[in-house]
């Protein structure tokens, strides 16, 4: 399965209100509405951040005679790819939360790739940057997709509240 944003809306219930919201109320009520929305999204922000820190990377043995050494970065890898992941709110057309991972926020030498061959269980790369030597890493396979269904059901109870709240205040 590919690696995709996750989503938090009501389609047509939160179309339909957030319409309504622009139609109706000021910006008070519709910067109400956008926090409680950021809200539901942020557990899963979190999640998914600590998810990737901790991510085990197991990699293959090494061959009789080969040697390590330090990295040529010192920057985290696993910490590094956490901090790319962002939450987006919007309230008007195609209102809702997105969980994604900014591509922008990612180092030039780390591809938005990386999270799909991680998702994937193996991440494949050149041993600190020799495009003639290369290695695997293991990981256990669909991370992101497990973290998101434990967070879907919370996260659609929360954003029906949030609707039922909002009409509420509209009516």
């Amino acid at each position: 399965m590919a690696l995709s944003s996750v989503q938090i809306t009501g389609t047509g219930q939160l179309l339909a209100l957030s319409r309504q919201l622009r139609a109706v109320s000021g910006p008070p009520v519709q910067r109400n509405f956008s926090r409680r929305i950021r809200r539901a999204a942020e557990p899963l922000h979190r999640d998914m951040q600590d998810t990737i820190r901790t991510l085990p990377l197991a990699a293959d043995g090494r061959r009789a005679g080969s040697r390590g050494g330090p990295s040529p970065t010192s920057r985290p890898f696993r910490a590094t790819l956490a901090e790319a992941v962002r939450i987006s709110v919007r309230a008007s057309s195609s209102p809702g939360a997105r969980v994604f991972v900014d591509k922008g926020r990612l180092p030039r030498d780390i591809s938005a790739g990386v999270l799909y061959q991680l998702n994937d269980g193996r991440l494949r790369h050149p041993v600190f940057g020799n495009r003639s030597r290369w290695t695997n890493q293991r990981t256990p396979p669909m991370w992101w997709e497990r973290t998101v269904r434990e967070h879907t059901p919370r996260m659609q109870a929360e954003v029906a509240r949030v609707l039922d709240d909002v009409a509420r205040q509209l009516t």
